[in-house]
Formats: C-alpha cells, sequence, structure tokens
C-alpha cells in the first residue's frame, strides 16, 4: 500500500491540471514540476516552450512549476511609462501565485486519492473483502495518500508559498540575461559634461532654429539652438551634451547606430560613456518605437482608427519598446557614476482645448480623437 501510494502521489503531480491564476494583467498556470529526488533545488518555468529553472530554490522534492505562454506587455508599459506607486499590484502577483499553489496541492491531493482508491477498489472486490474491511483497507489507502502528501506539500516545502508571494514579476523567477554592453566610443573622456541628453527629435529641438556652428552630425540630427538641453545648460549654467537626434529609437539611435542619408551617427549610449563625470542623463523616446507618426497618419485616412487591426499593429509596437526601453534602462543602471536618470513624457500632441477638433473641421480634416 505505501508503494502504491507513492506511485499515486508521482502519477498525480503529473496529471493533475495546473491552476490559472490572473495577476497585473498576465495569466500563469500554476502547479507541480516533475518530482525530483533531491531535498531543494530550482522550480522550473515553462515559457513560450521552453523551459528554465527558476532562480528562486524550494524546499522539497515537490517543486513549483509555472507555465505563461502568453505575456501582455501592455500591462507592462502602463507600469514602465506612467508614475505612481505600484507595490500593491507587486504584492498581489506573489500573493495569488501562493494562493495558486496552495489550491493545486488541495486538487493534486483529491488525484492522488482517486489513483490509489481505485485500485484498491478493484482489489478487495477481487478478494470479496466484507464490507468493513474493504472500508478499512481503502481508508488506510486515503489516509496514507494524504499523510505522503502531508510531507511533500506542507512539510518538506513549508517554504514554498513564502517563496511564492516574494515573486514580484518575470525577472524575480528567472533572474536577468546577461547585459550585451554598448562598447564606449573612442575619443578623451568629457570630465567637464555635467548632463547629457539622449532621445529623438523632442531633445534634439527639431524644427526650431538651427545650432550657430552645426557640424555635420548636428545637422543630419537636425538638432536646434532652442532644445531643452541648451535651456538646460543655461539654467544651470552647465555643459551639457546633446546627443538627441531627430528618427531615434532605442534601437537604431541611442542603443545602436542611427543611418541619416550619408551619414552615420554613432550610438549615443556609447558617446554618453565618454562623459564620466555626468550626473544626470535626461531621456526622451518612444515614438519613433511605436511608429506614432504612421498611426497618427492612419488615423487620419481611415473612417476609424481604433479597428481590431489598427489596435493589434499598436499592441505589437508597445510590446517591442517595452523589451527595447527594458534593456536601455538596464544599460543606464549599469554606468559607474550611477547619474540619476530623467525620463521626460511627450506633450499631448492633440491639446485640451476644445475648439481644435473645430478648427481641424474647418480645415476639411477629420479630427482626431486623442485616445
Amino acid at each position: 500500500m505505501a508503494a502504491l501510494a507513492l506511485a499515486a502521489v508521482w502519477l498525480a503531480v503529473r496529471i493533475t491540471p495546473l491552476q490559472p491564476v490572473s495577476a497585473a494583467g498576465q495569466t500563469v498556470r500554476v502547479g507541480a514540476a516533475p518530482l525530483e529526488w533531491s531535498l531543494s533545488g530550482p522550480g522550473r518555468l515553462d515559457l513560450f516552450g521552453q523551459s528554465l529553472p527558476t532562480q528562486p530554490h524550494f524546499d522539497g522534492p515537490i517543486r513549483p512549476r509555472l507555465q505563461l505562454t502568453h505575456i501582455q506587455e501592455d500591462a507592462e508599459v502602463a507600469r514602465l511609462l506612467r508614475s505612481g506607486n505600484h507595490e500593491q499590484l507587486t504584492l498581489e502577483v506573489g500573493r495569488k501565485l501562493a494562493a495558486g499553489w496552495l489550491r493545486y496541492g488541495a486538487w493534486e491531493t483529491a488525484v492522488a486519492a482517486g489513483l490509489v482508491l481505485l485500485p484498491l477498489a478493484a482489489w478487495t472486490g477481487l478478494r470479496r473483502m466484507p464490507t468493513g474491511r474493504t472500508a478499512l483497507v481503502l481508508a488506510g489507502g486515503v489516509a496514507l495518500v494524504a499523510a505522503v502528501n502531508a510531507i511533500g506539500f506542507y512539510l518538506l516545502a513549508s517554504d514554498t508559498p513564502q517563496a511564492l508571494r516574494e515573486v514580484r514579476s518575470l525577472q524575480d523567477l528567472v533572474g536577468d540575461s546577461p547585459l550585451s554592453p554598448v562598447p564606449k566610443a573612442e575619443g578623451r573622456p568629457l570630465g567637464h559634461v555635467r548632463a547629457v541628453a539622449l532621445g529623438d527629435s523632442t531633445a534634439a529641438g527639431t524644427g526650431n532654429s538651427p545650432l550657430p556652428d552645426p557640424d555635420e552630425l548636428d545637422t543630419a540630427c537636425r538638432r536646434s539652438a532652442d532644445s531643452y538641453p541648451r535651456a538646460l545648460a543655461r539654467a544651470n549654467d552647465w555643459r551639457v551634451l546633446n546627443l538627441a537626434c531627430s528618427g531615434a529609437t532605442v534601437r537604431d539611435g541611442i542603443l545602436g547606430v542611427q543611418i541619416l542619408g550619408d551619414q552615420v551617427a554613432p550610438p549615443q549610449f556609447a558617446q554618453a560613456q565618454r562623459a564620466t563625470q555626468a550626473s544626470v542623463i535626461t531621456l526622451s523616446i518612444g515614438a519613433n518605437d511605436v511608429r506614432w507618426a504612421d498611426l497618427v497618419k492612419l488615423c487620419a485616412v481611415s473612417p476609424s482608427c481604433d479597428d481590431r487591426a489598427s489596435t493589434a499593429f499598436f499592441q505589437n509596437r508597445l510590446a517591442r519598446f517595452t523589451l527595447d526601453y527594458r534593456s536601455l534602462l538596464r544599460q543606464l543602471a549599469a554606468l559607474p557614476q550611477h547619474p540619476t536618470v530623467l525620463s521626460n513624457e511627450y506633450y499631448d500632441p492633440l491639446g485640451t482645448d476644445p475648439a481644435f477638433g473645430h478648427r481641424m473641421a474647418h480645415a476639411g480634416q477629420r479630427p482626431l480623437r486623442h485616445r
């Protein structure tokens, strides 16, 4: 009977359905990884068809298995790009994972009990045991399975719920992947620079008055004398290095080179590393990553710009930008001088003036609805 109970628990861990848990816009299925005959080790995360060991280690031979087949990135974008206290939201993730684990344990115990009862019921029937003795055998089998599960889930793995409660993000589960560092640009250190501006046309000041003595890259990037980095320099009597370039994205401009016709702009981050004493880095990026201009053009010529195709296109761009933006923030956090990073939000291009829509309509254009 002991061997039957152990076999039932082993099989139940494999066949009990994982329990769905929804938190922070994501759906995770929680269960147990295949049994391992060691007293501690990592759990398992099934992510996009891959099985990865978890960063946290868990006690006991029964360890968590978490399955995530889809990441809803727009919720992640909101947390990254909007200010506010998200502590309550992140605490909710760990609590729900722990609750899912305990719920899975209850289901697994029931499945294991059923797996024991079937062969025992068949055996007592073949032996034509009396009713009282049959009930005793069946109760003994269920009690033995419950004892094995109590040892596996609630004694040896007693710390697992608390370990899951401490999970705040996917990064907590699998850890960081190694950074691919952006090599520092050649040239002497710029120790006199106090602040560095990274970004796109909003930081370059594109469309305003040109620089008094621009070089070829200043002209190609359409940097202006009226850009906010120049205003920052005047207001604080600082030397501010403006590396922003019109059309830049995280991949093509900040962390990678940017092609500007016949000009090639080196990665802004590579240039920024030369400012070894800079205590402030400003960041203005994102519109080109999500192809905001293309979406505005689509809305201008289409009867509707909130159809499913447009939404799917924009969410795909948001998801890609989220991952790129994370990589950029990690690169900035790894700078040896640990500068303060100020991430600028965009102004509202449609404004709040209700007369704006009337003026557009008077010009023969459909007013755009800001969402």
